[in-house]
């Protein structure tokens, strides 16, 4: 009985001290931090790759393949919004790094959003399906407002299809 408490005590010290031992050490270190890589990961620069790669289909007449990836752009791009609100959500009035970055990353992803919204729109109206692009146009004029280019353009597709009227003037 005497023995069972240091025991216990050694026991907890030597797992603490190897968790905190970093993964890399069985692995390369290009196997770490592996949603970080370009192109791969669930990243920035993966919904640009799809983004990308949906233009080329669209260049070489696979719509069908180009809406599959403007789909998975908008996927992961929704996926990765939630994320980073929760997290500068979770770290606010503690580490106020964690906010700020998080908040960029997110402002990065809407933009992307609103490309990819924008591309699928426009892949619509190509296939004559207004009411399918009508939604995408009207996220994009919300998320971005009609100041910047995007909610711009969005506004002026929405104009052109006839679902809205008035011009917005405010760009001028």
């Amino acid at each position: 009985m005497r023995c069972r408490y240091p025991m216990t005590a050694f026991a907890l010290s030597a797992s603490l001290l190897l968790s905190s031992i970093p993964p890399s050490l069985g692995e390369s270190a290009s196997n770490y931090k592996v949603l970080s890589r370009d192109k791969v990961g669930f990243n920035v620069s993966a919904i640009e790759e799809l983004l990308s790669r949906g233009d080329e289909f669209v260049s070489n007449g696979d719509l069908v393949k180009a809406r599959e990836d403007f789909d998975k752009a908008r996927k992961i791009s929704k996926q990765l919004l939630s994320f980073y609100r929760d997290l500068a959500g979770s770290f606010r009035g503690l580490d106020a790094r964690i906010p700020r970055e998080m908040d960029t990353k997110g402002r990065e992803v809407l933009k992307l959003l609103a490309k990819a919204n924008l591309r699928l729109a426009a892949l619509f109206r190509s296939q004559d399906k207004p009411e399918v692009a009508v939604p995408l146009l009207v996220e994009v004029v919300k998320l971005l407002n009609p100041t910047q280019a995007e909610g711009q353009k969005a506004y002026q597709s929405l104009i052109e299809l006839g679902f809205a009227d008035t011009p917005y003037l405010g760009a001028r």
